[in-house]
């Protein structure tokens, strides 16, 4: 029987590298999260465009879920979660409870081929405040999106870091492991590639 690998075994290159280190890669798209007690927001990355896309106030499982029907609607193929860190680079009290969502968010996402990675998010909200004030985003409207906003420096940062840094959350089912090895089934109109060979 194979044993679990640890994460420094188990080289799946996130997007931010693919997309630096192959000129063909056409791969997938990520779903920055920013997850709070109780408003989540969500920015997605398509290519070098990053958007905000959401904020949802929802929890649990119910949010899991949520999430996992914006990916398969956006064909995201993995999710960059914010993990709050403090100014000296350790973890906060918050940052347990970001990882027990992220760990079950993982084991759905994995049965999928998707993967989920967590990133440093240190200061990631004063950076959307900032932003969303130098874009002229109108202070009433701030409020409610500064969440989408945050994910979206996540993801800035994690594109900016080319995946550098990250944490693939890995499921310790070993089928899941190989899910998450072989990836998420191929689009075989965007491969069509494939169907000849």
């Amino acid at each position: 029987m194979r044993a679990l690998l640890s994460q420094d075994e188990f080289h799946i290159p996130p997007n931010a590298l693919l997309q630096k280190t192959d000129p063909k890669w056409r791969g997938g798209f990520s779903l920055g999260v920013d997850l709070g007690m109780s408003r989540t927001g969500v920015a997605l990355s398509k290519g070098f465009s990053i958007r905000p896309l959401t904020v949802l106030e929802l929890r649990g499982q119910k949010l899991e879920l949520r999430l996992l029907d914006i990916a398969e609607r956006e064909e995201a193929d993995e999710f960059i979660i914010g993990l709050p860190k403090s100014a000296d680079g350790k973890e906060t009290p918050q940052s347990n409870k970001v990882r027990s969502v992220a760990g079950r968010l993982a084991v759905r996402a994995a049965e999928r081929g998707w993967r989920v990675y967590l990133q440093d998010e240190y200061a990631t909200s004063m950076e959307a405040l900032d932003f969303m004030i130098d874009m002229g985003v109108k202070k009433s409207t701030r409020q409610g999106k500064s969440d989408a906003y945050a994910a979206m420096m996540v993801l800035q940062r994690y594109f900016a870091m080319s995946g550098e840094g990250n944490e693939l959350v890995l499921p310790k089912q070993l089928e899941l492991q190989e899910k998450l090895r072989q990836g998420p089934p191929k689009d075989l109109d965007f491969f069509p590639e494939e169907l000849e060979g």
